[in-house]
């Protein structure tokens, strides 16, 4: 369901955008927004059912802010009801 999963993604990019903010870099993994308190535990991606299957994405390359982890995505293939990828969400 495309809102469940928004829900999940978007608690991750909230906590992407904290950890910048009180860092001054993006996290190098998702495991080290829970080593570091920002989320209790990576969630699984809803389309695919597993914890280790989110792209992660790289700040862009005019970004201020540097680290790895700037942005995520479903690793899942296909399309939604909408026909939009369900990477693009």
């Amino acid at each position: 369901d495309k809102v469940y999963f928004k829900t999940h993604i978007k608690k991750m990019r909230d906590a992407i955008d904290k950890h910048a903010a009180d860092r001054g870099t993006y996290p190098d993994s998702l495991d080290e927004l829970v080593t570091r308190g920002y989320l209790r535990q990576v969630p699984e991606d809803p389309l695919t059912g597993r914890r280790d299957s989110w792209q992660m994405l790289p700040p862009r390359p005019d970004s201020a802010v540097q680290g790895r982890v700037a942005d995520v995505r479903s690793g899942a293939a296909g399309r939604g009801q909408d026909g939009q990828l369900y990477s693009s969400w």
